[in-house]
């Protein structure tokens, strides 16, 4: 006579079986099994199991040994299955998966389903499905930019260190410049958003001018400290020099992030910032401006308020941008940097190595 194994559960164990047990989301024969593990370890026999649950004795008894041996494991994923004959050879497969990363086709970047089906020989479907299994997406690009700045390191080392480590009786100051922000207007008046429709709008646009948002955010509390430009040239970059130290108590240190524009490094600016000593430098390395906090607000700022909007004329532009700037002051939020330099040197130097294995092969 077969004897059912014994279950005992930890509080741990308890807790998440009745999580999935009771989870509206759980797969149902997940929440199925965990709950005859759970009356399994209150010690009834698998026919009460089974009538309480409306299954037969044989599953579960099946659930109940596997769990016993197995674990959470052996209640999360079905027992492999034989299944029907695949319908491409594995050789196949790998000529399928070896064409799709060391090939081209012929007079084109990337191949798709229905090109790569022509040239082995297999259906379109079967090529998905082959590109799903292996994680495959040739119609995907990303795009990168590792930089080659020799004072890489150091630059990191010091713009990073403001952000974790701040000097004391100073403020920190990401600073850049959003340029060319378009006051576009739609061709047609866009649909509203309603239930089972999202909004609309023309894929085409009128100009009506543009403006610079020069932008300086205050790493420790979120606060932004901003001005809108004609151009960008280093007479409003000194403007705005200006700006921020008339903003900011003047018993301060000012410590500004800033890329490598032509702009921040012209002589007039230089000769005004020696007449300054209170402000401080911090240059991102050259093709690191992802370094620069600012660029984050600026996403915010693209994505919520202006990707989407309607400008008939660069004062209401303006008007947009202020009104934005000035609630998001009003209740701020700063961004909070999380890598060291380290982390980040350690993947560049995993980019790099991997840069050079392309580039030799």
């Amino acid at each position: 006579m077969r004897v059912a194994p014994k279950i005992a559960l930890s509080m741990d164990e308890i807790q998440k079986l009745e999580k999935l047990a009771r989870g509206r989301r759980t797969p149902v024969r997940l929440a199925q099994r965990s709950a005859i593990v759970l009356s399994a370890a209150e010690g009834n026999e698998n026919r009460k199991i089974a009538s309480q649950l409306g299954i037969s004795r044989e599953t579960v008894g099946r659930w109940r040994r596997r769990y016993a041996e197995s674990g959470m494991a052996g209640i999360e994923k079905d027992a492999p299955r034989p299944g029907r004959t695949p319908s491409i050879s594995a050789a196949k497969v790998r000529e399928i998966v070896r064409k799709t990363t060391r090939s081209k086709p012929k007079a084109g970047t990337h191949w798709s389903s229905r090109a790569m089906a022509a040239e082995v020989g297999v259906s379109a479907s079967s090529v998905r499905r082959v590109w799903k299994r292996h994680g495959l997406k040739p119609h995907l690009v990303r795009t990168f930019k590792v930089s080659n700045d020799p004072r890489f390191v150091e630059k990191l080392e010091d713009v990073v260190g403001l952000y974790i480590d701040p000097p004391e009786h100073a403020l920190v100051l990401s600073v850049d410049e959003k340029s060319q922000i378009q006051a576009l207007d739609r061709t047609q008046p866009g649909l509203p958003l309603k239930k089972g429709r999202c909004g609309t709008m023309t894929h085409d646009y009128k100009r009506n001018g543009t403006t610079t948002l020069f932008a300086a955010l205050n790493t420790l509390d979120g606060t932004v400290i901003s001005t809108c430009m004609p151009r960008h040239r280093h007479q409003e970059w000194l403007k705005f020099l200006k700006l921020i130290d008339k903003e900011t108590p003047t018993e301060k240190e000012l410590h500004l992030i800033v890329d490598n524009y032509a702009t921040h490094k012209a002589p007039a600016v230089k000769a005004w910032l020696a007449k300054h000593p209170r402000f401080h430098m911090h240059f991102t390395p050259t093709s690191a401006s992802w370094l620069n906090m600012v660029e984050r607000f600026f996403r915010d700022l693209t994505t919520k308020r202006l990707r989407r909007g309607v400008f008939c004329s660069v004062p209401e532009l303006i008007a947009a941008i202020e009104e934005y700037l000035d609630q998001h002051n009003e209740d701020p939020s700063p961004y909070i940097w999380t890598k060291s330099a380290s982390d980040i040197l350690a993947k560049v130097k995993r980019a790099r190595r991997t840069l050079n294995k392309t580039v030799s092969v």
